[in-house]
This record gives C-alpha cells, structure tokens and sequence, in this order.
C-alpha cells in the first residue's frame, strides 16, 4: 500500500488526481447486451479518481478512502484495538483497520464480517454470516475475544432505485449495527455507520447521542457527490445500560 502502517497522513491528500495531471476520461463503448445504464456505471467506474488510486494502493475498494478520512479527522483507531468490521466486503474498510490498529505488532484485533464471502485478508480475523441470525453475534463475540473499542458499520442493502425503501432498509441496518454495538463496546469506544439522508436518521442519531459522549455527522469527499449516504460518527460509549 501507497502509505505506512499507522499514517494518519493524507486526509484530502489521498494522492488522487495524480500530482495535478489531468487524465483523460476513458470512454466506453456500449456493447450489444449491455444496457445503457451498465455502461454509464462503468463508465464512471473508470473515470472515477478513488477507484484508481485505490488500484495504485492496493486497496479492494474506492470505499477504503472514507474510512481513512473519517478517521484521520477523528482518530479512532488505535494500536492495540479490538475493531469490528461490519459489511466488510470486500475489505476496503478492514485494510485500513489492519493499516492502524497494526494486531501483528499490537495484539490488536481486527474482525471482518459479512453475509458474503470474504477473500482472506492478512492479519484479519473474518467471519461470515448474517447480523440478524440468531447465532450471529456470539460468534463475532468469540472473535472479538473481549471487549471491542471501535464497532464500524459500512452495512447496505441491495438498491432498488425506490429512494424511501432504500432509505428504510439502511436505516434497519444501521440500527442492527447500533444495537449490537452497544452490547460489545467498552466504555469510551466508537461507532461509525453510514446512512442514508432522510426521515429517519434524526433517530438514529439521537439514540446514538443518548448512548455515547458525542456524536457527529460527515460526508467524506470520498462519498459522491451524487449519494445520499452519511456517517455517524459516535465516541465516548457510556457503557451497557
């Protein structure tokens, strides 16, 4: 990867855009069976800076680069920490828990979890499986060994298109998310989950604020232009009710 383990360097200089170059856009040609919308998505895919430069770094997705700049505003993570990685795949967020929380030199761990098959992350602990199984969380309790210190939530559900329902059903996550945090968390820990803009995520921010010491809200320049998504940020965890 472009930068050292534990750098906390970067921010809004992710290296994108390279040095100031300007590159020209790729174009692609739309295939026979390719619907137009296939091609403006892969399209974008490949003009998008974050998605090539997270390619040069090493990176599994453009997603790596919120985290790192939530993170570098926020100072969440830690040598030595226990973190959670829910919606992990397909690791982005996890390389930048690993990069940080250094649990090869540290003792520190780092949990990757998803309801879709991960591919084998050095240093990582991964985990497969549903938050909403029943069986779920005592198997991320087993791999978290402990008390966690920081419960990251980058969760989504499939889109439909419909905004209300995509809204609703990432709100259910976040809860979930919400709900087991406050059951692993130590007290001063963390928990970061992304949203989607609308009528419900005044709720759940407030329960979060009635839960930790504070909380914030924050569109990483990662995070397009175009999306509605959000993260709250919550520190200070109070501890279990």
């Amino acid at each position: 990867m472009a930068r050292g383990k534990g750098s906390r360097s970067g921010g809004g200089g992710d290296g994108i855009g390279d040095g100031g170059v300007r590159r020209e856009a790729e174009r692609v040609r739309t295939a026979r069976r390719r619907k137009i919308g296939s091609t403006r998505w892969l399209q974008r895919q490949l003009n998008d800076p974050y998605v090539i430069q997270a390619k040069k770094d090493g990176y599994r997705s453009r997603a790596a680069y919120k985290l790192r700049q939530i993170d570098d505003k926020f100072e969440l993570l830690q040598p030595g920490q226990r973190v959670v990685d829910l919606g992990a795949a397909p690791g982005g967020w996890t390389q930048i828990a690993l990069e940080r929380v250094q649990p090869e030199q540290s003792g520190g761990r780092v949990i990757a979890f998803d309801i879709t098959e991960i591919a084998p992350i050095g240093g990582a602990i991964v985990v497969q499986g549903d938050l909403f199984d029943d069986d779920a969380p005592a198997a991320l309790r087993d791999a978290i060994d402990g008390q966690a210190d920081v419960v990251l939530c980058d969760m989504a559900a499939p889109a439909t298109g419909h905004a209300p329902t995509d809204h609703l059903r990432t709100m259910t996550l976040g809860e979930g998310a919400l709900e087991f945090a406050c059951e692993v968390l130590a007290p001063g820990g963390a928990f970061v989950v992304k949203v989607l803009q609308g009528a419900d995520e005044p709720a759940l921010f407030a329960a979060m604020r009635a839960r930790f010491g504070g909380a914030r809200r924050m569109k990483p320049a990662a995070s397009r232009s175009d999306s509605t998504e959000l993260y709250l940020i919550a520190t200070g965890f109070k501890g279990a009710e």
